[in-house]
């Protein structure tokens, strides 16, 4: 009797064993499984995280780059010169170039060139003050006594080492004006001729470098070099077209202008000078000079000014 109930205590503990191992062997399995799908959630939940983040990110850096871009646009098209930042244009001319520039009855400088900024600075919305100077001073002075130049100034490269020039306003061609009677009419008829010119003008530059044997003779004013061709002292007088028909009429009888073509010289073009480097000033006063082309207001000038 005593060995049977041994034997049943004997399996009921090796139960009991079995039992707590495959209970433990449960829990760990199950711990296993849950352990791997939290790792597995955490592992998608930095994954989503972190695409989120990127993404947000990258709007940001989207939102900031087109702000940056709309706001290089807006400050390019609203870049002003820094020499037009007292509200005054300050240009120079030389008002002894009719019909460009000339000093009126009231002793002030006149002219399409002066007319013609004057238009530009009402478009820049900045008074024009004109100072009358030598020609030859007005490159030198740009950029310290003046902000820019018109007079009937052409657009060359030894020019352009020191300023910059704005579109081009108007073309032109050098005439010869010769005395009633002259028998200069040609290139070769030039060589070994006293000329007149105005002092750095493209007449003087055709003078000096490109007649041969030419004996220059340079003036300040155009008009004394006319007065000179009158009075013998010498035998032409190398000008732009448009000055020279001016002569031509206010001396009539007394001297012809004779064109350019007929002396094979070639067609130049004026534009207005501004300081080298000011992109600002150079945008600002094309922008002006198209407005004006585009509104009449330049026909009215020629016009007024040349046609007339």
């Amino acid at each position: 009797m005593k060995k049977l109930i041994a034997l049943l205590l004997a399996g009921v503990m090796t139960m009991s064993l079995l039992t707590a191992c495959g209970g433990n062997d449960g829990a760990k399995a199950d711990e296993t499984v849950t352990d791997a799908a939290g790792a597995e959630n955490e592992a998608d939940s930095a994954d989503a995280a972190g695409a989120e983040s990127e993404a947000n990110d990258a709007d940001a850096a989207g939102t900031e780059d087109a702000a940056d871009a709309e706001s290089g646009a807006d400050a390019e098209a609203g870049e002003v010169s820094e020499a037009l930042a007292d509200g005054v244009l300050t240009v120079g001319t030389n008002a002894e170039f009719p019909p460009f520039e000339y000093v009126d009855d009231n002793g002030e400088p006149d002219g399409f060139d002066v007319a013609l900024i004057k238009a530009i600075g009402e478009k820049l919305g900045v008074e024009v003050e004109v100072e009358n100077m030598e020609f030859e001073s007005l490159v030198a002075a740009i950029g310290s006594k003046i902000d820019v130049a018109i007079a009937g100034m052409t657009v060359t490269d030894e020019r352009k080492e020191s300023v910059d020039f704005s579109d081009a306003y108007y073309d032109a061609v050098q005439y010869v004006i010769v005395p009633e009677g002259s028998d200069i009419a040609s290139a070769a008829d030039l060589a070994g001729k006293a000329i007149g010119v105005q002092l750095g003008t493209t007449g003087d530059f055709i003078a000096t470098d490109d007649v041969e044997g030419s004996e220059v003779s340079r003036y300040n004013k155009a008009v004394d070099a006319v007065n000179d061709l009158i009075n013998g002292r010498v035998d032409c007088v190398i000008i732009d077209k448009n000055p020279a028909l001016v002569f031509e009429s206010t001396f009539e009888g007394q001297v012809k202008a004779i064109p350019g073509e007929q002396f094979e010289f070639g067609v130049e073009e004026y534009a207005i000078a501004v300081p080298k480097g000011d992109a600002a000033m150079l945008s600002q006063v094309n922008k002006a000079l198209e407005e004006i082309k585009a509104d009449g207001t330049f026909d009215e000038l020629v016009k007024q000014y040349i046609e007339n």
